[in-house]
């Protein structure tokens, strides 16, 4: 399943409070987010009536697994925002060949597929872009060079 691509600017002021008094939170909220911040919602393609959830901050609190997360619906000036701190999906995928287990990364009693199911199509193009250039790098094919190399020569 596809990532959804809702993207929200993020509400400032709302952020801030909400990092600076979560239990575990950032010792610099002003740190981790700008004023000009955007979020993409993490959840698998879902309908309108649910809502879009964007992770910001693990809590650094010792045997507690409760993230912010920020909470949307609607769209421009309809948008409603809610930030809250919810402990994350229990379900695990084990590989019974590999051993390797892997968490759900998204907030518990979240709506749709777990993060295993749900690819994002631009972080795949970015990930295929760079082996393409490591494998380039790696054959010794410095062909862009030559060609930034002669674009400043010209007048």
């Amino acid at each position: 399943m596809l990532q959804c691509t809702a993207v929200t600017d993020v509400p400032f002021f709302e952020a801030l409070l909400a990092l600076a008094t979560m239990e575990g939170g950032p010792e610099q909220p002003t740190d981790i987010l700008a004023q000009d911040d955007f979020l993409l919602c993490e959840l698998g393609e879902h309908d309108e009536a649910t809502e879009h959830a964007a992770h910001v901050w693990t809590a650094d609190v010792p045997d507690d697994d409760r993230d912010l997360w920020l909470l949307w619906t609607g769209t421009g000036a309809h948008r409603v925002y809610r930030f809250d701190t919810l402990p994350l999906c229990p379900a695990l995928l084990r590989d019974l060949v590999t051993r390797a287990v892997t968490s759900c990364a998204y907030l518990d009693h979240h709506p749709g597929p777990h993060s295993w199911t749900v690819t994002d199509p631009l972080g795949d193009l970015i990930t295929q872009h760079i082996h393409g250039e490591v494998q380039r790098l790696a054959a010794g094919d410095d062909s862009s060079d030559a060609d930034a190399d002669a674009d400043t020569d010209r007048p």
